[in-house]
């Protein structure tokens, strides 16, 4: 944490070391920032520790904050979890698209290395055991992508690019080059479904079990959106029977809460139960909500993040705003 001899003027929660570095590098001037790398609920801060505030995903607003703060700015392209204080005095901005490029080729990697059964290849080298091992090729594979928004759009253009067979699924078809489907696709053709949907109030659990009894016998699933869709004992179940061949997930249901035991070592709920046992499964790669972090994007998100802080310095107001 960096402290200034100053009044703080904006304080940025949920950042890590290559972000803060860029950061820095973006606004030399800067006025008294204080960085941390922590959530709001892990810093454990009494009280807004200064009028303007930067979070990610994972940070928990106090409520008794929100009379002390001006401004809130989100540094993620998906709002929904400032959508409850639209209606307040607070100034709500995002950043517009800084990481769709990094997020869809994680997304390419998840599958990717589910269907060459990468996991059970590494497990593998100690004995040279090749039993069991036999994976998949993209080419003619027919993946879903279900939100074919910019991150989407990018999922799929990639798919294409390598052969795959791809439909798109979202009622805002707005790219020419996509072959859209309707929401009564037979679900068994494709061998690949990636969610990279938007997080509303109606699709909450929109991966549930009714959902995954359509889908192909060991049909890939990847989650790189919101988990809150995607609930954990339902991939649980699914892998167990073999519905599922392989999962692969960046993003989690009670994200918040699951970050701070996993971090503090604290008690462990039945839902994080779930994920540790999946996390031993050779058909499952987990990853800490990381696949918007490449070099790359954490340059292109350090400046929307001191265009949108300077504009609000300097106008009262976001360039983008919610």
């Amino acid at each position: 944490m960096i402290r200034s001899q100053r009044a703080v003027e904006i304080v940025l929660y949920e950042v890590f070391e290559e972000e803060q570095d860029a950061i820095r590098a973006a606004w030399p001037d800067a006025p008294p920032l204080e960085f941390c790398p922590g959530t709001i609920q892990e810093e454990n801060h009494a009280a807004p520790p200064a009028p303007v505030i930067s979070i990610r995903t994972q940070s928990i607003i106090p409520q008794d904050w929100l009379p002390a703060l001006q401004a809130i700015l989100t540094r993620s392209t998906g709002y929904d979890h400032l959508i409850p204080y639209r209606n307040s005095t607070l100034q709500l901005g995002y950043l517009p698209d800084y990481c769709a490029r990094s997020v869809a080729e994680h997304a390419f990697l998840l599958w990717t290395a589910l269907l060459k059964k990468l996991p059970a290849q590494m497990d593998s080298f100690n004995n040279f055991n090749r039993s069991g091992i036999t994976g998949s090729e993209l080419l003619d594979k027919k993946l879903l992508v279900i939100g074919v928004g910019r991150i989407g759009v990018q999922i799929a253009r990639l798919a294409s690019a390598v052969g795959m067979r791809v439909h798109g699924l979202d009622p805002d078809r707005k790219h020419a080059d996509i072959e859209y489907v309707d929401t009564g696709t037979r679900l068994s053709a494709y061998d690949i479904i990636v969610c990279a949907m938007n997080l509303t109030e109606d699709n909450h659990a929109y991966f549930n079990r009714e959902f995954f009894d359509r889908v192909k016998g060991g049909c890939i699933f990847v989650n790189i959106a919101r988990g809150e869709m995607s609930p954990h004992e339902v991939l649980l179940e699914n892998l167990r029977t073999g519905k599922l061949g392989g999962v692969g997930l960046d993003v989690f249901d009670n994200e918040s809460e699951l970050v701070t035991q996993l971090r503090h070592k604290t008690w462990i709920n039945d839902d994080t139960e779930i994920l540790l046992e999946m996390e031993t499964m050779p058909n499952v790669i987990l990853t800490p909500h990381n696949a918007f972090n490449t070099r790359e994007a954490t340059g292109r998100k350090a400046q929307q993040t001191v265009q949108q802080l300077q504009e609000c310095r300097e106008q009262r107001r976001f360039v983008w705003t919610i």
